[in-house]
């Protein structure tokens, strides 16, 4: 098949599965902020956080070995799932171990310790449902993938409506929730792919596992990294102003996430061409022209996301947290960025270069901490979204930059800087304007000429893969 058209293949298949859930995020979103007080929103926010954050240390990130090293054509699929089985019930093992110093933990008026059994259970059952979903994708099942996604969706929507509505459960049901989704994840991969088949009890080849590690642990702590950069602003926030401000910057932060919705459809899908691509002639240009139409894209939605921020924020969250609409244009800004990192980090994965991965975010998560620290105190939420641009922007420089060496992509500097300055200006405008039909007038002009900016790339990429398809069914 077509590079091109395989690519658009998986992406649409990876989009009928992500879809769903990523909506259901947004339209969960009035019922669990009405649910929920400000203060329990942001503590089950931390929550889950946490929990997201101790997955990749537990287990050493092995279930993105698990997905590089399936797509390898000549590895021994049992042997790739058994390592990861594997590791994952020894690191849970080791992670028992830390029970009580981590219940001890208490940052101002949200403590750990009343959620620790139930952070727990999330870990060992989320971090499982990953291991699955990446041996699954891995294997090339795409299509079981996105089941699965629809799957998730029907599951989290009907315990979440339980746990928060009749029950009347706060904090635990919310992550119980996500709890019960996963585990059914878990029990359909199992029956539909009889994952049980590709766990072995006897001896794995030598090396194998060695070399899966190196790849994963380089991984474990780029991924604290970037939940340095994305979450721990939360956190301080928690620290220097209160949980019910952390529950308005984390309802604010979900708006950006439509931009995250397309960009991780696309990038499911980019992953496994970069690789099939990677060491065929022409993969500058390949990578180019995706970047282009990615970016474009990207940046495109994220001009109109900040246009309607304020219907989207009320029409999403209940009233008392409307305020949060403030905090939401520097946010989609730092996400956008964010969707430009993830592209980039595709490349060191086709190179099995993790350990750059994990240098390049180190400037960023330590560029984070520092404007958190001085901009928080002064500024607020925004200040923290700030931090968050300035940080993304840095990981993206310095992986632009670094990622050369293997593949010289061409990103037409002049014209993401202008993408860039149009989004700072909707920003400014938007935050500093009174909300009339001057400030809505100027909005509309500065989406129109962000859409002027990426009509050439799609139309280019759009007409590539249409000419494709159509030769092949003349043939």
């Amino acid at each position: 098949m077509d590079k091109y058209k395989k690519l658009a293949t998986n992406t649409l298949i990876f989009a009928i599965g992500t879809f769903s859930s990523k909506v259901l995020s947004f339209l969960l979103m009035p019922f669990v902020t009405r649910m929920m007080a400000r203060g329990e929103y942001g503590a089950a926010d931390l929550v889950q956080q946490t929990a997201n954050v101790l997955i990749p240390i537990v287990f050493l990130q092995i279930n993105s070995a698990v997905l590089r090293f399936a797509l390898d054509k000549a590895a021994d699929k049992k042997e790739v799932f058994t390592v990861g089985v594997r590791t994952t019930i020894q690191g849970f093992i080791v992670f028992l171990l830390f029970a009580y110093p981590l219940s001890l933990i208490r940052i101002n008026d949200f403590e750990l310790g009343n959620y620790i059994i139930l952070i727990y259970v999330f870990v060992l059952v989320s971090g499982t449902r990953q291991l699955c979903q990446q041996f699954v994708r891995g294997m090339g099942h795409v299509k079981t993938f996105a089941i699965d996604g629809i799957i998730a969706t029907a599951t989290t929507l009907l315990f979440t409506l339980l746990f928060l509505g009749p029950l009347h459960m706060g904090v635990t049901g919310y992550i119980a929730a996500i709890i019960a989704s996963d585990a059914c994840s878990i029990a359909f991969f199992f029956i539909t792919q009889k994952l049980y088949k590709y766990i072995t009890f006897g001896k794995i080849q030598n090396g194998l596992k060695l070399d899966m590690l190196k790849y994963s642990v380089p991984l474990m702590p780029t991924i604290i990294l970037w939940w340095v950069i994305n979450v721990s602003d939360r956190y301080m926030i928690t620290y220097f102003i209160g949980s019910a401000d952390n529950g308005l910057y984390t309802a604010a932060s979900k708006i950006p996430n439509f931009i995250i919705m397309f960009s991780s459809i696309f990038i499911d899908a980019w992953q496994l061409s970069a690789v099939d691509e990677y060491d065929n002639e022409g993969r500058a240009d390949f990578f180019t022209k995706v970047f282009r139409v990615y970016s474009g894209g990207i940046f495109a939605v994220a001009s109109m996301l900040i246009l309607f921020c304020q219907l989207f924020t009320k029409i999403l969250v209940a009233p008392s947290f409307y305020d949060s609409w403030r905090y939401v244009p520097i946010l989609v800004i730092a996400t956008s960025m964010s969707c430009l990192v993830n592209f980039l980090a595709s490349v060191y994965m086709a190179e099995k270069k993790s350990v750059m991965a994990m240098v390049t975010a180190l400037s960023g998560a330590l560029t984070n901490v520092l404007l958190n620290l001085l901009l928080i105190p002064r500024s607020g939420a925004n200040g923290a979204a700030i931090a968050t641009v300035i940080s993304f922007f840095v990981v993206f420089a310095s992986r632009g930059q670094n990622t050369r060496k293997y593949v010289k992509i061409r990103f037409k500097l002049p014209i993401l800087f202008a993408e860039l300055g149009i989004l700072a200006l909707q920003c400014i405008v938007l935050l500093m304007g009174e909300g009339g039909k001057l400030t809505y007038a100027i909005e509309i002009l500065l989406v129109f000429a962000m859409l002027l900016l990426n009509i050439k790339p799609i139309k280019e990429l759009v007409t590539l893969i249409l000419e494709k398809f159509l030769k092949k069914k003349a043939k």
